[in-house]
């Protein structure tokens, strides 16, 4: 009998591309992973050094000030009031969607799909895989989730569904009221992935929260809004019963934000112009890229959402690895092949615009044999 075997982590399976992408003089230009390269806010930073909470063990739903600079935030930005029950800290969004499916089996043992888009952040599909579960892919139309498109006899067995707007790697904006009233006709909760609402271009930022609490949570990050990836800091709100179960198994098993970071965090959600400021950065970057990219003859175009330009492979070349190694070869730029985020983006190259400006320059200007 053998057990687990991890796959290989999808980025290290770029090592190959990256030695000939560091090949050009200048070095490499890694748009691979959303990485920020910008500086948090000096507040942030100083109330990390200075919170005084090292001491201690931090609450693991997180602090009474975290919690209200959250809902603050949230009702700002979304209109959406929340009472204090209906939200919790996590260690990192991503270490959320990694576990949640594991968490939610436990009470509802009986249920063991998890729902996904087809394209979309590997760890959704890695979840249910760590907990015992089976991963369903949810075909996208026009970027959106074709909830139709379900079987009812998986719909009958969906423990959760992932919904990601703005999406990561494509930029799409989801229909997020069709996803609740689908998750609640059918009692399937609704986890939506929302960390880059802050970065919605082709709309103001949304929320599932905005239809209502009930059978939905949202979830968000400090990650990119605030360029505090190394924080390890967000947090998720929503249906109190779904999100006092998983506060109560969080802490059991021991995950905490640390007391600094709370502190660091509660700072920046409490402030807005940071994220102007890092808004302003990322279109003029966006704008900077999909400039280049058009010169040398590719059919980049905007994304409604998010610092990611979803790049097809032209019709020369094979698929997403072959054109990443293209632009390797011709750019030193490092992107991410589009199989990693499922076999329906094998035609596609996701390319991360989190590089300085004069990073992403050389990289456009070496792809136009400047």
């Amino acid at each position: 009998m053998s057990g687990f075997t991890p796959p290989p982590y999808p980025y290290d399976r770029l090592a190959p591309i990256a030695e000939r992408a560091a090949a050009h003089e200048g070095g490499i230009v890694d748009c691979s992973i959303g990485t920020p390269c910008d500086p948090p806010p000096d507040e942030v930073v100083e109330a990390l050094a200075a919170s005084g909470t090292e001491r201690g063990y931090p609450t693991s739903a997180g602090s009474e000030v975290l919690r209200s600079a959250a809902l603050g935030w949230i009702a700002r930005r979304f209109d959406v009031e929340l009472p204090d029950t209906a939200l919790a800290a996590c260690v990192g969004t991503k270490e959320l969607v990694a576990s949640t499916a594991q968490m939610l089996h436990l009470r509802q043992p009986d249920k063991d799909v998890v729902l996904y888009p087809a394209i979309s952040y590997p760890t959704y599909a890695m979840s249910a895989t760590l907990a015992g579960l089976e991963a369903v892919p949810v075909r996208l139309e026009e970027g959106r989730l074709d909830l139709d498109s379900i079987e009812p006899s998986i719909r009958q067995r969906a423990l959760l569904l992932w919904s990601n707007s703005p999406s990561n790697p494509t930029g799409h904006l989801d229909d997020l009221a069709v996803a609740a009233a689908w998750g609640r006709s059918h009692g399937v909760p609704v986890f939506s992935d929302e960390c880059y609402a802050e970065f919605t271009w082709a709309d103001r930022p949304r929320s599932i929260l905005e239809e209502g609490p009930g059978g939905v949570v949202a979830v968000h990050s400090l990650s990119k809004r605030s360029n505090l990836a190394g924080l390890r800091a967000g947090f998720y709100a929503g249906d109190h019963e779904l999100v006092s179960f998983l506060r109560s198994v969080r802490q059991h098993a021991g995950l905490m934000v640390p007391g600094p970071v709370q502190a660091a965090a509660a700072v920046a959600l409490d402030d807005d112009a940071h994220v102007e400021v890092q808004r302003r950065r990322y279109a003029d970057r966006l704008g900077l890229v999909i400039a280049g990219l058009r010169a040398a003859g590719y059919d980049a175009i905007a994304p409604a959402g998010t610092f990611y330009i979803w790049l097809p492979v032209p019709d020369r070349l094979e698929d997403g690895w072959a054109l990443a190694q293209e632009l390797a070869d011709r750019a030193g730029l490092l992107v991410s092949p589009g199989e990693l985020y499922g076999a329906d983006g094998s035609r596609f190259v996701r390319i991360a615009v989190v590089q300085t400006d004069e990073r992403l320059a050389l990289a456009m200007e070496r792809l136009n044999g400047n």
